[in-house]
């Protein structure tokens, strides 16, 4: 068994808003911010424009780091240990696109506090994390 190292990307907008996307296939029916795993020998930032052009045919500039979360609730429930790059980018502009309707059917933009349910554990400590302007919780 193997720790697998991801990114998350909290994409938010002028409004204050973060876009969010409702999962189809595996992780359904749960609402996450986007993202995915980190390739062998990809930064962090390079993997969050990766993930987004892929999954929401975003160009976004300039992700920034901000904070590390560990999933161990999917971890307990699923059998897959992930801990999660958490970064941050402003939205510039474009359409976002379903780029994977197979992974995602549904693109919002939402207010952080107002997060729909159920929603997917590493997004909502991503969120949590921005939010308090904290780095790490043992939560």
């Amino acid at each position: 068994m193997s720790v697998v190292v991801g990114v998350g990307v909290i994409i938010v907008n002028a409004k204050g808003e973060v876009l969010l996307g409702k999962r189809t296939s595996k992780h359904a029916p749960y609402w996450s911010i986007f993202g995915g795993h980190v390739d062998p020998g990809e930064t962090f930032e390079e993997c969050a424009m990766r993930e987004i052009q892929e999954e929401i045919g975003l160009t976004i500039q300039d992700p920034k780091v901000y904070g590390i979360c560990n999933n161990l609730e999917t971890y307990h429930e699923e059998g897959k240990h992930t801990v999660s790059v958490c970064l941050l980018a402003h939205y510039t502009g474009g359409e976002p696109k379903l780029m994977e309707p197979d992974k995602c059917e549904q693109l919002i933009w939402c207010d952080p506090n107002h997060l729909p349910e159920p929603h997917f554990e590493a997004s909502r400590n991503a969120i949590e994390l921005w939010q308090k302007a904290q780095f790490y919780s043992e939560t």
